[in-house]
């Protein structure tokens, strides 16, 4: 599957503030939570959407096997690599 691909910049504005979308990204991957009940608002706990989770994730109290009930709908680039 060939995904889109947005830079860190373009996701910071899928937070469910700045616009409609609640975007995160996790190891190079971005998920659309924008449906998910855990996400209203942009905000999931002291987590804000628009953001990559890679770091924040062994913090949480749930594995990265979470990710797998959502499809990654674009893949988060890195600055330089287009």
């Amino acid at each position: 599957m060939d995904l889109p691909a947005y830079t860190k910049q373009q996701l910071a504005l899928r937070n469910g503030q700045d616009k409609p979308q609640i975007w995160v990204a996790y190891k190079g991957l971005i998920y659309d939570m924008t449906d998910s009940r855990l996400w209203r608002n942009g905000k999931h706990y002291e987590h804000w959407a628009g953001q990559d989770l890679t770091d924040e994730l062994p913090d949480a109290p749930h594995t990265e096997a979470v990710f797998e009930k959502f499809t990654p709908i674009a893949k988060l680039v890195k600055p330089g690599s287009f």
